[in-house]
Order: structure tokens, then C-alpha cells, then sequence
């Protein structure tokens, strides 16, 4: 599966957007899906995941309560919508897939898309 995630931007904290990860193939629906982000100089950091079937959803403790995964399987797309966002937020955001359940570590996860910037102006 390819993976292309777009929707990042700069946006003044208190602020939202929503990313996209468009997906080729017609196996979409069989993966778990997962946000991860990436700032300058640090790990790249688990943001949040879906199951294949959207009926569970995890995320970071940085983010809970502020953003929220969802999916579309009719249109093999993953969205991760983002709301108060913080300068802290500022990294390039990736989504992946998964052949197993949606795991925290990158290591876990089958494919990656190019990421999207975004940047949170405080």
C-alpha cells in the first residue's frame, strides 16, 4: 500500500487542522493506521492509531483530548483531526500502516507515507 498524507500548514496556536493519508490499493481497510510526528532533533513520537475496522482508536498523552483519528474506508482514507494546537505540536507528521494491531512504536508499522508539515505559531 502507498501512502500519501497531505492537510499540514501553519496555523496560530489555539487553531485546528485535519490531515489526510490517502491510501492506494484495494487492501486499505485490512490495516490498522497510525499517526506518528517527528520535530528537529527529537525521536519520532507515536501521535495516535486506528484498528482496520475504526473501532478502537489510541493515542499519545500529549494528545489526547485534543485530536481525534477517524477513517474512511469507502474512500481508503485516515484522518487525524487536530484542535487547540500548541507551538509544541510544531513536526512533520506521518501516517503508516499496519499489518497487526496498532501498536505505539514505529518499528511496528508496515508502510509510511512522506510526511506533512505542520507548524504551530505561538
Amino acid at each position: 500500500v502507498q501512502l500519501q498524507a497531505s492537510g499540514g500548514g501553519l496555523v496560530q496556536a489555539g487553531g485546528s487542522l485535519r490531515l489526510s493519508c490517502a491510501a492506494s490499493g484495494r487492501t486499505f481497510s485490512s490495516y490498522a493506521m497510525g499517526w506518528f510526528r517527528q520535530a528537529p532533533g527529537k525521536e519520532r513520537e507515536f501521535v495516535a492509531a486506528i484498528t482496520w475496522s475504526g473501532g478502537s482508536v489510541y493515542y499519545g498523552h500529549s494528545v489526547k483530548g485534543r485530536f481525534t483519528i477517524s477513517r474512511d474506508n469507502t474512500k481508503n482514507t485516515a484522518y487525524l483531526q487536530m484542535n487547540s494546537l500548541k507551538p509544541e505540536d510544531t513536526a512533520v507528521y506521518y501516517c503508516a500502516a499496519s499489518n497487526y494491531s496498532p501498536r505505539t512504536s514505529p518499528r511496528t508499522y508496515d508502510y509510511w507515507g512522506r510526511g506533512t508539515q505542520v507548524t504551530v505559531s505561538s
